[in-house]
Formats: structure tokens, sequence, C-alpha cells
């Protein structure tokens, strides 16, 4: 029998599963760590947090399973905003600037004064918004003492893969999310944005590689410290959403997954005919150059669920408060929430919004509102929806759903209720290293 690893690092925790040749997943395992938010608007990590979840997650599911000796594996992750800035020595000099931080709001109305929004999506086939990495990138240009010492600047996951192998490279979904400074049709680093915003090139990866290419192979320290053979190929990944939307199955013009965390993704994918501004647009984790992957979500999803939970019930799991609003009927007797509670990206594009409750009146109970809050998840992913088709993206009447939020039967009803469409979910809430380990499995080498 042959094994694989997935990992995928996420914004609260990496989650490593292990998993045989036919994805059964012999052994999981999860590591937890939080965001550090000094200021409004502000949301931070730094790479030794990534490092440490996910060595302490994989090592933990290696010794679950007693597999010394898998085939290859993948690491997928979040989108890292800025990404890790490092010195001559690959040591870090700052955290990432991650893709939640909305502090870049005067570097993207400068970038829409300088450059202009129309020349920027006709090369990029995005918007300019705090959200993408490359405005945040100009903040940290703009702000930090140490910017001149800064030689480049990896995603969290290939940070990590930097360290497992000593090699330095990125996947073609990444360098498109960051934004502005990446052609999307020529699938290449863009020499004529970088050089208007005076970015230096060599800040950039010179390898642009497919989601299921081998980067490198484990190396010695890092093959000690996860008990695992030295050699193991290490296969690129992923932005997790675009990875968590290939473990449903997503491969074909039409697909459609949402996934649901910490924020919500909700993406699909077409040939490039079909961009709009008022989504993300980038290379797929599956046919890089053919495929597009255009996406919009929720900034706050799970986030604010577990907000109002720990604020209004530090007591009650979300379980819990989950049957209590069952009892409320749909639309929560007027009670709504706008979930804006860190700005909002695609499709609104609006770091300014924020987030309301509205129709209280003195029956109103913490059921109805919590019910109101899952209801407003739903219509975010309804608005999202509702875009792509105004924009001609082929979609099914069919959505797949993913993530831990997949255990909640009142949102998954909601949000066929709110979209008029059947709702699909995985057996496991695995979703993103899944994706993992089935390009870890169609792995491509040099």
């Amino acid at each position: 029998m042959r094994y694989f690893a997935g990992v995928d690092i996420g914004t609260s925790s990496t989650k490593a599963i292990i998993t045989d040749e036919n994805l059964n997943i012999v052994a999981e395992a999860t590591a937890h760590y939080g965001v550090d938010m000094p200021k409004p608007l502000f949301a931070e990590q730094k790479a030794e947090v990534w490092l440490k979840g996910f060595t302490q997650a994989l090592s933990e599911a290696v010794n679950k399973a007693d597999v010394r000796d898998i085939e290859a594996m993948c690491v997928s992750g979040l989108y890292g905003g800025s990404g890790v800035p490092l010195d001559s020595a690959m040591e870090p000099l700052a955290p990432a600037l991650i893709w939640m931080d909305k502090r870049a709001t005067q570097e993207a109305e400068w970038v829409k004064e300088r450059i202009g929004v129309e020349k920027l999506f006709e090369i990029t086939g995005n918007y300019v918004d705090p959200y993408f990495g490359f405005t945040k990138i100009l903040w940290l240009k703009n702000h930090h003492p140490d910017w001149k010492k800064f030689k480049l600047l990896l995603t969290p996951k290939d940070y990590v893969i930097y360290k497992l192998t000593g090699e330095i490279a990125i996947d073609y979904s990444s360098a498109g999310n960051i934004g502005g400074v990446f052609d999307l049709k020529k699938r290449e680093w863009s020499e004529e944005l970088l050089k208007e915003m005076e970015i230096p090139r060599h800040l950039f990866p010179d390898k642009i590689l497919p989601s299921n290419a081998v980067v490198g192979k484990l190396n010695a320290e890092f093959a000690s410290v996860l008990s695992l053979k030295e050699g193991t190929p290490i296969v690129s990944g992923g932005i997790d959403a675009a990875v968590a939307t290939y473990a449903a199955g997503v491969e074909k013009s039409g697909d459609h997954v949402a996934m649901i965390g910490t924020s919500m993704c909700w993406g699909t994918i077409h040939d490039g005919r079909y961009l709009t501004p008022k989504m993300v647009n980038m290379p797929y984790v599956i046919e890089p150059l053919k495929n597009i992957y255009s996406f919009g979500g929720a900034t706050t999803a799970g986030a604010i669920l577990e907000w109002f939970r720990k604020e209004f019930a530090p007591d009650q799991t979300l379980q819990e408060l989950e049957e209590e609003a069952k009892k409320i009927p749909a639309g929560a007797e007027g009670v709504k929430v706008e979930p804006y509670f860190m700005g909002e990206r695609a499709p609104l594009w609006d770091p300014n919004l924020r987030g309301k409750i509205t129709g209280l009146t003195l029956s109103t109970t913490r059921a109805h509102v919590y019910r109101a809050f899952l209801e407003s998840l739903a219509e975010s992913l309804r608005l999202n929806v509702q875009t792509a088709k105004e924009a001609s993206i082929p979609l099914k009447d069919e959505i797949y759903v993913v993530g831990g939020v997949t255990k909640s039967e009142l949102l998954m009803q909601t949000i066929a209720d709110f979209l008029k469409m059947k709702v699909k979910t995985l057996s496991s809430t695995l979703d993103a290293p899944i994706g993992d380990v089935k390009l870890a499995i169609n792995r491509i080498e040099d």
C-alpha cells in the first residue's frame, strides 16, 4: 500500500492527514494558533507560527498512522497577503500581512490614481483593494524600517516548503492571488507594473510551478523532525480555497464550491473568457495555463459565528446555539445581520463596511440573532453566485460546500433555500488536505 501526506496551513490552524492511495484517511491531526491583530483592520502572523503548526500537526499524524515512508507530500496554505519578508540569510524580518489585513487603504488609492483600475484589470485580471498582496507590499515599502533589507517574499506554504527542501518557488495560483504584479495572460510577473509601483523584481520567486509539481525533496533536518524518510518528494500545492475546490472534484467549467471556515471562499473555474473585476481571478491548481479560478466570498464567516458565541454565549457550543436557532422561523422574525466585521473583499470591495445587527425588538432572543448570523452567510454566498452569473460564468444548479461548517444542518439548509440549489458536502471536513493528497498522487517531476 502506498501512503501520502496532505497538509493545509490555515489562518487559525494547520491540518495534516495521511492517506492511502485511494484517499482513505489513515490518520489526521490539527495544530491550533491565532492571528495577531495589534490595531483595527490589522491582521498578521509570524512565519514561525506556521512552521511550528506544520511540524506539530504532521508529526502527530505520522505518529498516529505509524507510517514513516510516504510516496509524496503536498502543502497548501492560506492566502498570505504580503508574504513573509526574508533577509539575505532567509530569516524573517517581519510578520506577513495576511489576507484579512486591510491597512493598505492609502496604497490602494495610490494605485488607482497612478495606474488606474482599467489598466490593472487588463494586465492582471484583478481589481485594486487592500485585500490583495501587492497593496500590502506597498504598505510595507512605505512603512517598514527594514524594507531595503527585504530580499524575498514567500507565501506561508512556500516558506514552509523552503524550510523542508531548501528550494525557492511559488505555484501559479499563489502568484496570481497576489494581484497587481502578476500578468494573468502571460502567467508571469509583470515587469511593467513592478516598475510603475517601484517594487523590486527580486522579491518574487523565479520559479512559478503547477500545483502538482515537485518542488524538491525532504531534507535530513526535517526528515528527522517529522519522522519521515529523507528525500520524500514535496509537491507545490496552492491557495487553500482553490485546493479545497479541487478536493470537491471541481475539474470542469460550471462546477462550483464554497469553502467555509474562518472566512468563506466561493469559487468556480472557466477558460478565462468571463473575467470580472468584482471577483478574484487566478490560475487554477490543475492545468494552470488553461484554467482560471474565479472566486469571491466573505472575509468573516466562521469567525463571526465564533465571535458571537464568545461574546454572548461563552458557556455554549455552536451546536447548542444552532439547536436554539432551529426553533426560530426563517427570516429570524425581521432580525438581519450585515456580516462585514473586517470590511469586505470580492464582490463588494469595500474595506470600510462594518458589521450591523438590525431589526431588534424586545421579543428578540439570542436564538433570533444567531439565526440571523447564519442567514447572513447564506446571503453573502448568494451575492457571489449572482455576481458570477452576471458575468456570464456558467454554473451548475448544484453547489458543493466544504469545511467544518458542513456539520451545521441549519446552515446547509439555509444555503439551499437562499440559492435554490442542491447542496452537496464532502464526507470529510478535511477539504484542502484531501486536495493536497490528490495533487501529491498526480504529481509531476522534472
